[in-house]
């Protein structure tokens, strides 16, 4: 078992589930402009156009999004006196901001950048072949009663821990599909509950994660009315996330930040399965190119994207190869194997990843909300110790000094991007306030 993994510096603090920070050996300058990659930064331009053309209809779908004219966008927050509370308030750390995607409009996590996009894209789709929209159309005709008629003769269905079933199903069923959620046995309640109440089918399986998944697809397979979006391999979710990167550009813009080889960018990114994460770093590589630096964050007893990666393997290394449980508070984070899609695109191109205990993330859910009125879930806090491993732990001086960033560590701009995590409701928001109590915080 041990021997999956080889003898680097972080292998037995992953193997003992010991918060950690590994840094991706493979990682190197210009990897985006590899020709052998599955995606190029030209798909992340025609992501960000496809968002522009379907944005009247999004408008048109959810009242909430008029007021950016169909735009689904984050609010980009500086950290302040939570800033202080996390130790970060010395000049080493730089800029510190939070960017707050569990908080997006419409499903109330990051999946509502790929979720959304999958579904709308395979709607606009579907009508052309069926000649129900024309070149030239109006896109809102996507939302009338005729072509809602006719979407409601196909299924969208999707395998998820949660958040990325709640995107695909409010999506679904704004223009008229049915749809079908495959979750894990460790999905939230509410989560579940609020998908119902939507008139989504959920299907809860007596397994992880990958399962869900695995069965999902079986099904959809045999089915051709049944359309999967398939969170392993689906380059559109993955594009979809990617094209988040243009609006951290402009709002990084907005406030006067430059980011270049004297002004370094990093970004902290919870990880599940790796699409949302990995889609996000592409994107902003593809705008800042070496001068973004990402990192991915895991739950200690769920580090898929770390055990794969570290151990070099073409073929995916779950965490129960290693001895882990894959049992975490952060539901968003519990998965086994990360996609192997995202492997392939992150394995030169990750910085590296940092590992972060249960009691830690809910001190982080308490520490954030008492000093800055930030409300965020397990999985979403998980972004917030960063710059701690990057400053203060023997692997972040490392890394460091090996790309000449000690005299610039003022002058840089983390970006913790709450990935991971969801909008969580008042009861649930409570219930892990009085377990971080409960653990004497």
């Amino acid at each position: 078992m041990n021997a999956i993994l080889p003898a680097e510096p972080a292998r037995d603090d992953v193997l003992a589930a010991r918060p950690t920070l590994w840094l991706n050996p493979l990682y190197r300058r210009q990897a985006i402009e590899s020709p052998d990659l599955p995606i190029s930064t030209t798909d992340v331009d025609q992501a960000r156009s496809n968002w522009q053309r379907l944005a009247p209809l999004l408008a048109k779908c959810f009242p909430e999004l008029k007021a950016t004219e169909g735009a689904i966008r984050s609010e980009l927050v500086e950290l302040k006196e939570l800033r202080e509370a996390l130790g970060y308030g010395t000049r080493e750390f730089g800029n510190v901001f939070i960017k707050a995607d569990s908080h997006l409009p419409v499903a109330g996590s990051i999946k509502a950048r790929g979720g959304v996009y999958e579904v709308f894209l395979f709607a606009e789709g579907l009508a052309r072949e069926n000649g129900l929209l024309a070149d030239g159309e109006d896109i809102r005709k996507l939302a009338t009663d005729e072509v809602r008629m006719f979407f409601s003769k196909y299924t969208v269905a999707v395998g998820s821990t949660g958040n990325l079933g709640l995107s695909v199903g409010i999506a679904a069923r704004s223009l008229g599909f049915k749809a079908t959620v495959h979750m894990s046995s460790d999905a939230k309640v509410w989560k579940v509950e609020r998908l119902r109440k939507l008139g989504v089918e959920v299907i809860q399986h007596e397994a992880d994660y990958t399962t869900a998944v695995e069965n999902a697809r079986d099904i959809a397979d045999a089915d051709p009315t049944i359309y999967f979006v398939d969170d392993e391999q689906s380059k559109h979710l993955f594009l979809g996330y990617s094209a988040a990167a243009s609006e951290l550009s402009e709002q990084l813009d907005e406030r006067g930040i430059k980011v270049d080889a004297d002004n370094p960018l990093f970004l902290y990114l919870p990880c599940g399965i790796g699409g949302a994460p990995g889609g996000v770093a592409f994107g902003v590589k593809a705008i800042f190119g070496d001068n973004v630096h990402a990192f991915f964050v895991e739950p200690v007893q769920s580090p898929c994207a770390l055990v794969h990666m570290m151990s070099g393997s073409q073929e995916l290394v779950s965490v129960y190869d290693v001895g882990l449980t894959n049992k975490t508070e952060a539901d968003g984070m519990a998965v086994a194997r990360m996609s192997a899609f995202v492997a392939t695109v992150m394995r030169e191109m990750l910085a590296g990843v940092f590992t972060v205990a249960d009691d830690e993330l809910l001190k982080l859910v308490q520490t954030a909300w008492i000093a800055q009125g930030q409300r965020l879930e397990p999985s979403a806090a998980a972004a917030l110790l960063g710059p701690r491993f990057l400053v203060g732990h023997k692997e972040g001086q490392r890394f460091q000094d090996k790309h000449g960033l000690g005299d610039k560590m003022a002058k840089v701009t983390h970006v913790l991007w709450t990935t991971g995590g969801s909008y969580v409701p008042e009861e649930q928001f409570q219930a892990f306030l009085r377990q971080a109590g409960a653990l004497g915080y």
